[in-house]
């Protein structure tokens, strides 16, 4: 059985600082509504997408221009029976530099192929990572909902 971990990385020319600020404006790229801080250590916001989906990620990790680690203590995905399947997983951005350019590598630890979600959740994140994230670091303007 397969149990990896879903990721995707994306490769941009911008700076690692730039893809560090554009990460922590969760606003700027996450479809939604979001209530509190993004972009400090320990910080806790809480996400809500319409009825389908709301979350409380707390900033465990955040390393400037290297690395940002959302802790997901409480969920509810009202598409998938098990309505609390991102409960206790983290959202990892690692960020490097490649051959002249910036590497952000997503991981969402701990959503798998054995989850109901992941078909829906890895098309979601594939959307805002290679859509949304990689067009506010890129042209430093926010990004429109996607999944309106």
């Amino acid at each position: 059985m397969n149990k990896q971990n879903f990721t995707i990385t994306i490769s941009v020319e911008e700076t690692p600082e730039e893809a560090f600020a554009a990460i922590n404006n969760v606003r700027g790229w996450w479809s939604g509504e979001i209530k509190g801080n993004t972009d400090k250590p320990g910080a806790q916001f809480t996400y809500r997408y319409k009825d389908m989906h709301s979350s409380k990620q707390t900033l465990t990790e955040f390393v400037p221009g290297k690395k940002v680690v959302w802790h997901v203590s409480d969920s509810r995905l009202d598409f998938v029976k098990d309505t609390r399947e991102w409960d206790g997983t983290d959202i990892v951005f690692d960020i490097s530099q490649k051959e002249g350019r910036t590497e952000i590598r997503f991981t969402h630890v701990g959503l798998v192929p054995q989850d109901e979600c992941y078909g829906a959740c890895s098309d979601a994140w594939s959307t805002l990572i290679n859509d949304n994230l990689r067009k506010l670091i890129t042209t430093h303007k926010s990004q429109p909902d996607v999944f309106s």
